[in-house]
């Protein structure tokens, strides 16, 4: 494995934006950027053997800074949305940016997707790290966070999320990095790949994406990703608001989750390239986005151009959305002193 780094631009602060490159045996790569401890590029081959970058990311360094998509990012301290920007920790209400209608969405405006993290080389290993201060965009207690990246001769990205706070407080941590197995400037959406995912439930949802606390058979219904589906298929469908989110914007319950074990949640696909990538998860939930709003909404492209919706598919595996307001949903509270440990890995091949 072999890591290079480099100065690729700088803050408005004036802190240097670092390109962290990480390449296997096979020349496969995968790009991160201390912005957003962030994925801004994978670049791997299809089944003809042709290497390409099919992670969505800008031209600019700088355009990382403040990107609406979230692209490449760890998100956090929550990821997903909390219900009108409001929780309660042991009898504490705490009140949270409203920064996505009525909610709050993805820790924040100025959540862990757009700060600066401390990057460094551990051997083979790129480790980000940051302090979240008591009270950072309302939330509780001073907590300490890394984002470990690991990446070896097999192919697999697996990232590694650690916090620990000196108060209860929440935690839900994901990335959310893009998928086009097309490639990244290809010009090709995603509507075409196939996802199976592991979930025979997934959460009901209101029209402004909060869940209602109920569970759905998602059998029969154009939320069945149990064996394989193309996007296209149901990205208009009516069931669980999916029209009304102009696509899939869901999150699932994980089948048989056990806490603390990495097991496959599922796996995309792209038969005109062949290429596949297998998602393993210690979480107990995935969200499935199929970028339903990039048009517009990004900076110029690594490919010097603009994103259309459905450029790209961001599989999250978090915890449950809106999971504060709901107590029969698995818990996200973090108790002072103890360890946050989940992991996400993604291993990429061919078919």
């Amino acid at each position: 494995m072999e890591i290079f780094q480099h100065i690729c631009g700088s803050t408005p602060e004036g802190e240097a934006i670092i390109l962290y490159t990480m390449r296997n045996s096979h020349g496969s790569e995968l790009l991160l950027s201390n912005i957003g401890a962030s994925i801004v590029g994978v670049r791997f081959a299809d089944r003809n053997g042709k290497i390409e970058d099919v992670a969505l990311g800008y031209k600019d360094a700088t355009s990382y800074i403040g990107d609406g998509a979230a692209s490449g990012k760890s998100v956090g301290r929550v990821a997903g949305r909390i219900a009108r920007g409001q929780m309660v920790i042991d009898d504490v209400e705490y009140r949270l940016e409203v920064n996505n209608g009525p909610n709050h969405l993805h820790g924040g405006s100025k959540g862990f997707a757009n700060c600066y993290w401390e990057g460094r080389v551990e051997t083979n290993r790129v480790v980000f790290s940051r302090i979240s201060e008591d009270g950072e965009q309302g939330y509780p207690g001073e907590l300490c966070v890394e984002a470990v990246y690991d990446f070896d001769d097999d192919d697999q990205i697996v990232i590694t999320y650690l916090a620990k706070s000196n108060k209860n407080t929440v935690v839900n941590l994901t990335n959310h990095l893009y998928w086009n197995l097309h490639g990244e400037g290809s010009d090709k959406t995603i509507l075409d790949h196939e996802l199976r995912l592991n979930c025979s439930k997934v959460l009901e949802m209101d029209m402004v994406q909060i869940p209602t606390g109920k569970l759905l058979d998602v059998a029969n219904t154009p939320l069945d990703f149990r064996t394989w589906r193309r996007f296209e298929e149901g990205i208009d469908a009516e069931f669980n608001n999916i029209r009304t989110y102009r696509g899939y914007d869901h999150c699932f319950a994980v089948d048989g989750w056990q806490r603390n074990i990495l097991q496959e949640v599922g796996e995309l696909r792209c038969e005109t390239t062949g290429r596949k990538v297998t998602i393993l998860s210690s979480q107990p939930a995935v969200v499935l986005y199929t970028g339903n709003w990039l048009a517009g909404g990004c900076p110029i492209t690594k490919s010097d151009k603009r994103y259309d919706d459905y450029a790209g598919v961001a599989i999250e595996c978090q915890g449950y959305s809106d999971a504060v307001h709901h107590a029969h949903f698995p818990s996200i509270e973090l108790k002072a002193d103890e360890l946050y440990c989940q992991k996400i890995a993604f291993k990429l091949g061919t078919f």
